[in-house]
């Protein structure tokens, strides 16, 4: 509608961005580094921005088809030339004698990604870079590494946990630090929370390649036929919040926080120690207080005073983006199934619900269960199932057996072929020691 301007999470960011550029917060520099973008493209945006305003940050063509979208059939009359004459070319080559020959034109790139799907094309095995010192982002907010650290932190006064800490690369400052029992998603997302209220939205993580963060198996029939990449709740989540999660190949490339955690493990101990705490709910409170003094001790200068933090959105509602979210079906009954509850669909709901509809469960961080199907959340309750009345149920001694825990060994019945067998053995050999012994004559 005329007189009303329409822009995404992502488009706010920018425009945050570069309306700090303009004000003289953050060099030309900066900002082309926190947008991904060149400088030439800051300049123009920034100059945009002064002329149109706000509206100057939204790209020009957003609405409008494309210009250089491919013609309806043009691909698939491609890949049957080249599945026909040129089956063993490259892209590049292939191309050429596409346009050579039979006057066909497309991108290099669209008819790579063609063949690779139809498997008429395999990418060359990628060959080892040169590992090199890499610099500091310049300003905080950046990049933040982000890693948990398993450790016997109260000696043998306390049981094992785990520190998890923030620490932002253009510093090597620790926004933020927290002791918890193990670092799986719950936790991990509730420190997450903790961070993101204190500080905002960083431009990227820096992480490991561990399952918490990144899902190292291969994608299902499922995923694949939708074209999806699995992500972890986690990374999942961060992508909801618009902050890019970058994975280390080793923990060398993320030596800051894995160097810091040395220092942790020798000074955060000691001093631990020195005040008698030997549990996380009092050490958590001592973190208040060194975290400050180590920053003041071994944090630097970053090169820029700028911080590339983004403030949470009025649509960024934490509770439900830091959450497990999966997909279930509803049943003919208008029934789920979720981790062995089964939740009843009530009869009025604000949107249209079938059988077969794919309801998104929200577990919330702190256990409460929420249901969203097209952007709204349904109504349900909790219901108990019939217990199973079926095979096991009229035979209890087998129910019995599959409950009993089993050592490994069995013990064969009397009636077992191997029982048999050995009897019969046995009485064999004794009758042919009879049979041998000699017989007198008197």
């Amino acid at each position: 509608m005329e007189g009303y301007l329409s822009m995404s999470n992502r488009e706010i960011d920018k425009l945050k961005v570069i309306q700090n550029t303009i004000d003289g917060r953050f060099m030309q520099t900066q900002a082309a580094q926190i947008l991904s973008i060149t400088e030439r493209q800051v300049r123009r945006l920034c100059a945009k921005v002064r002329k149109d305003g706000n509206r100057g940050i939204i790209h020009g063509l957003k609405g409008r088809p494309s210009n250089h979208q491919v013609e309806t059939g043009l691909i698939e009359k491609a890949l049957g030339h080249v599945k026909l004459h040129y089956r063993d070319f490259g892209p590049t080559f292939a191309n050429e004698k596409l346009w050579k020959n039979h006057s066909i034109r497309v991108s290099t790139n669209t008819l790579r990604k063609a063949m690779l799907g139809e498997g008429l094309y395999v990418l060359k095995p990628y060959k080892p870079k040169h590992r090199k010192w890499r610099e500091r982002r310049p300003c905080v907010g950046m990049l933040v590494q982000l890693d948990g650290s398993e450790h016997a932190w109260f000696e043998n006064r306390g049981p094992k946990c785990t520190l998890l800490i923030f620490i932002d690369d253009a510093t090597s400052g620790i926004l933020c630090g927290r002791f918890i029992t193990v670092e799986d998603t719950v936790n991990l997302m509730t420190c997450a929370k903790a961070y993101l209220k204190l500080h905002g939205r960083p431009v990227a993580f820096y992480v490991d390649k561990d399952s918490i963060y990144k899902v190292n198996k291969q994608a299902t029939v499922e995923e694949e036929l939708r074209d999806e990449t699995p992500l972890s709740q986690f990374t999942r989540a961060m992508g909801e919040l618009d902050i890019e999660m970058i994975f280390a190949n080793s923990p060398q490339a993320k030596g800051r926080v894995e160097r810091g955690f040395r220092t942790h493990q020798d000074r955060l101990v000691k001093e631990l120690r020195l005040a008698g705490i030997s549990d996380m709910e009092a050490a958590n409170k001592f973190l208040e207080t060194y975290i400050p003094e180590h920053n003041a001790r071994f944090a630097v200068a970053p090169a820029s005073r700028g911080d590339a933090h983004r403030v949470l959105l009025r649509a960024h509602k934490l509770e439900g983006i830091l959450c497990t979210k999966l997909n279930r079906t509803v049943a003919n009954d208008y029934t789920l199934r979720y981790r062995n509850k089964f939740l009843q669909l009530e009869a009025k709901q604000t949107v249209r619900v079938r059988p077969g509809a794919l309801v998104a469960v929200e577990e919330r961080l702190d256990g409460r269960l929420h249901l969203k199907l097209k952007g709204a959340y349904l109504r349900y309750k909790l219901v108990d199932r019939l217990p199973y009345r079926g095979y096991y149920a009229a035979n209890k001694s087998e129910l019995k057996a599959l409950a009993r825990p089993s050592n490994g060994s069995s013990v064969p019945t009397k009636g077992h072929p191997w029982r048999k067998m050995g009897w019969m053995f046995k009485k064999t050999m004794q009758q042919e020691q009879i049979s041998r012994q000699p017989t007198g004559h008197f």
